[in-house]
């Protein structure tokens, strides 16, 4: 009999899960509105959507350079040098399958099994099921409503004390919690890690959406830390599956020799016309004011039906959620809403599995009438 190996052996991501219900229920004629999954309702910009088209065309599409193409590759560059005053040379920067792909490089080049990941929680379930898949140990640290979420020094060094670290990774503004670490709590890690020789990732894929203040990237403070960002939720291009890294010169041929086998490269059309996005400002901005419309409306009619924030929702499309004066049971709490008023939001199994009860998590990347409709089903379900 086959012997399936450990490594396999990951949760699912319970969202997922959600959404494949929700499909069903769709498919059975039911209008399922859907605050559980966190993709943009929006396609992609006009003008990505003109290039690929042009691209589809006149380009001779097929493998780039494992890094991607240089052209993509510089166009990047000079994004961080507009938006942050930042200096990335091209060679610096690869082009991934995703963010999730980048994630995986980055483990396995500065890695080796059983060596340790800190990530926080709650946080995004996909890291703690990669981490596994590569047979690493992930060292989930809880972060505190009190701290807003931040992950402290004083927290990451207890864990490094007690056996030592390899990696941390943290994500601002943070999914589920939408919560944004600040300058000098993500400076005071990063000079920690260096000190202590912990690689650092910087997880920004949700850059651009923060409603209280500008997005600082970690390459502000150093060159010494491996950046993962991506064309999918700003930008509005999850199924596009593109994505980069920024590395420290160190770092880029191992990830260079890992992509050539692991991905060959990332879709060239995809490379083609992603960069056209960065020129796309004011229609993403218009999209982003939807979402600050949908997140004013989360936060003045949930903590009316007993439902309060557990985290500032101050960046990404999410708002992290104490449902426990409903119910201690979320993940029952999210399958009888989706059943008997057709409302999908995410249980917090997938991002907290020692507070998961407690928690849930709402996506606000719909439109403002499927976020106005789902807070009207809600309104009534609850009053019973």
């Amino acid at each position: 009999m086959r012997r399936l190996s450990a490594r396999g052996a990951v949760e699912p991501f319970h969202a997922m899960d959600v959404l494949r219900e929700q499909n069903a229920l769709v498919q059975a004629g039911h209008d399922v509105l859907s605050l559980a999954v966190g993709q943009p309702s929006h396609s992609a910009p006009k003008g990505v959507l003109d290039m690929a088209a042009t691209a589809l065309r006149d380009a001779k599409l097929g493998y780039t350079d494992a890094l991607g193409r240089m052209e993509t590759r510089r166009a990047i560059s000079r994004h961080y040098g507009e938006r942050y005053g930042v200096e990335v040379p091209a060679e610096r920067i690869a082009v991934t399958t995703g963010s999730s792909a980048g994630f995986s490089l980055a483990f396995l080049a500065v890695t080796d099994p059983g060596d340790r990941v800190a990530i926080t929680a709650p946080g995004y379930p996909a890291y703690r099921n990669i981490i596994k898949a590569l047979s690493l140990e992930a060292v989930e640290i809880q972060t505190d409503s009190a701290e807003s979420h931040m992950l402290t020094v004083e927290a990451l060094e207890a864990a490094h004390r007690e056996r030592p670290l390899k990696v941390l990774l943290i994500a601002s503004p943070a999914n589920p919690t939408g919560a944004v670490t600040d300058r000098d709590h993500m400076a005071a890690m990063m000079d920690f890690c260096r000190n202590e020789g912990i690689a650092f990732i910087s997880d920004e894929i949700y850059h651009g959406l923060r409603y209280t203040g500008d997005d600082r990237t970690a390459l502000s403070h150093s060159d010494d830390v491996i950046v993962i960002n991506s064309f999918s939720k700003y930008y509005c291009m999850t199924g596009w599956r593109i994505g980069w890294m920024v590395l420290p010169e160190d770092m880029v041929r191992p990830v260079e020799r890992l992509s050539q086998s692991l991905y060959i490269s990332a879709p060239d059309l995809s490379q083609i016309a992603a960069p056209a996005a960065f020129g796309c400002g004011e229609e993403l901005e218009a999209i982003k004011d939807g979402y600050r419309a949908n997140r004013a409306l989360l936060l003045e009619r949930l903590p009316s039906m007993g439902i309060t924030f557990a985290a500032p929702p101050d960046g990404a499309f999410y708002a992290w959620c104490d449902v426990s004066a409903h119910t201690n049971d979320s993940m029952e709490f999210a399958r009888r809403m989706l059943q008997e008023i057709h409302v999908a939001a995410a249980p917090g199994l997938d991002f907290d599995p020692v507070n998961a009860e407690r928690f849930m998590r709402f996506s606000y990347a719909g439109s403002t009438d499927t976020i106005a409709r789902s807070l009207d089903r809600m309104e009534a379900w609850l009053k019973g």
